[in-house]
């Protein structure tokens, strides 16, 4: 009992600092959290009926963060809360959230596998691994620019684990939030596939509706940022920064290293990840019929960064559910997984990508520089490779090392 008290103690304190972090980096005028400066920018500009697009700037933008608001209007009406407090304040007080996000996550990953170790306990399993994992790469970046990566994928996987199985009133709700997270950021229109690949239509409907909700929303509160987006903002890639740059770890992006930005870069790009999400539909759909619903939910997930034409490397926050899943089946003595789980957190921990010497991608092309340039992509598409293999063997011959839904 003093133990689990004790896993509880740290999270709090965790979750204190960064809230008190912030608010001495306020105090010290330090320019912390540059990204969640922005979306305070942009809720201010949206409260105060400053254009959101017309400028590569907004005006409530400190010094330190003066750069283009990219995400869609509805972010701005969703990030006004951030507005009640100073720019950096605000930052620590996204990252104390972003922690009990990823918390959350492997909470709910753990709770949701068919099986798990014994000794793997849902509540304090879910403080260590979570906070563990925020060292991660993908993490730990989204904690310091104040990215809301983890908010989003906690959207996601609240809305497929928990609301979208419910029973009664809440089940009714399925598909909202995941329609949430893509009217912030619009990767996560991706789960409407999802919804609809796992048999759950009604909620591939909700989610496209609250998308499509949301938009009319925006549309009637303002009416120019919404029109200026979906006709200019959402294809002008040149507002997010170098897509070449190592830290897109896309197939767009990879394309785009090896081609030198060339015109062709990004249809090419869209070929080569159609073929990636056929093996990605095989896949989601197998684990599916096994009832393996985290597994289906990681492979979307995955794809989704694979054939976004960004995904920068704080994008990756996906590795806490995947890496949560590895620890409890190499607990079950799943061979596969006891040699990916050392792997995986090795690859998210060191940040290959940022090991070229070139910033935007433009060090001398060979085996080696394409390699890291591109680790993260590569290693999924791998490990998909390695899936895909496992399961067609699997239709052979059953593979006692699979959990199959009684």
């Amino acid at each position: 009992m003093r133990g689990r008290w004790a896993i509880w103690l740290v999270l709090a304190l965790v979750v204190a600092g960064f809230t008190v972090r912030g608010v001495l980096s306020y105090l010290n005028g330090l320019p912390e959290g540059g990204d969640t400066a922005v979306y305070h920018g942009g809720a201010a500009a949206l409260l105060h009926g400053f254009p959101l697009y017309d400028s590569d700037s907004l005006p409530f933008e400190p010094a330190y963060a003066q750069l283009p608001f990219t995400y869609a209007p509805f972010a701005a009406l969703l990030f006004v809360p951030l507005v009640l407090f100073p720019p950096q304040v605000a930052w620590g007080l996204l990252n104390a959230f972003s922690v009990l996000c990823v918390v959350l996550v492997a909470y709910l990953v753990l709770r949701h596998l068919p099986r798990r170790p014994s000794w793997l306990s849902p509540a304090w399993g879910a403080v260590v691994l979570g906070l563990v994992l925020s060292a991660t790469t993908p993490v730990w970046v989204t904690l310091e620019y104040g990215q809301v990566n983890a908010l989003l994928m906690a959207l996601v996987v609240v809305d497929l684990l928990v609301v979208c199985g419910a029973t009664g009133r809440a089940g009714k709700f399925g598909g909202v939030l995941v329609g949430v997270a893509a009217a912030t950021k619009l990767t996560p229109l991706i789960f409407v596939v999802h919804l609809l690949l796992t048999g759950r239509k009604a909620d591939a409907a909700r989610a496209a509706g609250t998308f499509v909700g949301l938009q009319g929303l925006m549309l009637l509160i303002a009416p120019h940022d919404t029109i200026r987006f979906w006709t200019h903002t959402v294809f002008d890639s040149s507002r997010i920064g170098p897509t070449d740059w190592t830290w897109n770890q896309s197939v767009g992006g990879a394309v785009r290293r090896l081609s030198e930005q060339a015109s062709w870069s990004q249809p090419v790009a869209y070929a080569i990840a159609a073929v990636f999400a056929v093996g990605g539909l095989v896949l989601v759909r197998h684990y599916h019929r096994q009832g393996r619903p985290v597994s289906a939910m990681l492979v979307t997930a995955f794809l989704a960064l694979l054939v976004s034409p960004v995904s920068w490397i704080h994008h990756w926050v996906w590795v806490v559910p995947l890496a949560v899943l590895l620890v409890a089946e190499s607990g079950l003595g799943d061979r596969l997984a006891q040699v990916l789980l050392p792997i995986t957190v090795a690859v998210f921990l060191l940040r290959p990508p940022s090991w070229t010497p070139g910033r935007n991608g433009d060090a001398p092309l060979t085996a080696g520089t394409f390699l890291v340039a591109n680790f993260y992509l590569l290693f999924v598409v791998v490990i998909g490779a390695v899936l895909l293999v496992r399961q067609r063997r699997a239709r052979v011959t059953l593979d006692p090392l699979v959990p199959v839904r009684t």
